[in-house]
């Protein structure tokens, strides 16, 4: 299965759906694309349950992405990885630096970004 990504965004909170695995260059490619092309928002929520399968490069990049966010002042959130995605995050100690949320979270996230949108027209007209 190749390697895709679903986006919905909600003001300033996107989440990718990201269903395939990666593993190679081209996923590699599509995953950074998507993601850093978001530098304009809050928060950039990785739905990972689609996932099959990451290998060293695909958590090379789920680091990169994290790094990357830290330094433009963004959040980069992992929610729901499958339990292969979850048990390789696990076994190398990644689960220590990279931000795995859970769906309530994600919930809540665009719930205050809905809020703020509605305060902002009402403020404008």
């Amino acid at each position: 299965m190749s390697f895709r990504i679903n986006t919905e965004q909600v003001g300033d909170v996107a989440v990718l759906q990201c269903l395939g695995r990666v593993v190679d260059p081209e996923a590699l490619s599509c995953l950074k694309a998507a993601v850093t092309s978001l530098a304009q928002l809050r928060v950039v929520v990785l739905d990972l349950s689609g996932v099959e399968m990451v290998d060293a490069r695909g958590l090379g990049m789920l680091v990169f992405l994290h790094n990357w966010a830290c330094a433009t002042g963004i959040q980069v959130k992992l929610v729901n990885p499958s339990k292969l995605v979850r048990e390789m995050l696990e076994v190398t100690g990644l689960t220590s630096v990279l931000h795995i949320s859970s769906v309530d979270d994600v919930i809540a996230m665009f719930c205050n970004s809905h809020r703020v949108i509605e305060n902002a027209d009402r403020a404008a007209a």
